[in-house]
């Protein structure tokens, strides 16, 4: 945690990818000697017209920095980390956490296929532009 608040104050904030989910959670899980096989946590977003939970995404827990901690703030829950280039900060309503031997994203499947999702957002990364001209030197600004 104390490197993704370092990194946010390195990385402009509008580099940040801020959203909310209705739902967070930490799955372990296990195979069927009770060994574990992996952790993630996936973010899910209430459907009214379901009547449920409908995963949004996942990720597997490659770096302690994604794991859920308590909002004290906002309330909920708060995930920020670095998600491939993008910094994601992503706020929850609700936190479970979960031991299991299937994996929920995998058979939230047969009720949303993954090419249905919403997904998390995406930004393109700022990239710096060179300004000349003959009066004065060339300068470097951001769009």
């Amino acid at each position: 945690m104390i490197l993704a608040l370092l990194l946010l104050g390195i990385i402009p904030h509008d580099d940040v990818v801020r959203e909310s989910v209705d739902l967070v959670e930490l799955n372990h899980f296990y195979d069927e000697h009770g060994r574990l096989v992996f952790d993630q946590v996936i973010f899910y977003d209430w459907s009214p017209g379901d009547s449920r939970y409908m995963v949004r995404a996942w990720r597997l827990v490659k770096n302690p920095n994604i794991l859920p901690v308590r909002d004290w703030d906002r309330g909920g829950y708060r995930s920020l980390w670095q998600d491939g280039e993008q910094l994601r900060d992503i706020h929850a309503l609700s936190f479970r956490e979960t031991w299991t031997q299937y994996d929920p994203e995998l058979v939230e499947r047969e009720f949303l296929p993954k090419e249905r999702r919403k997904e998390l957002r995406t930004t393109t990364p700022r990239k710096l532009k060179c300004h000349a001209s003959s009066s004065s030197p060339a300068s470097t600004t951001t769009p």
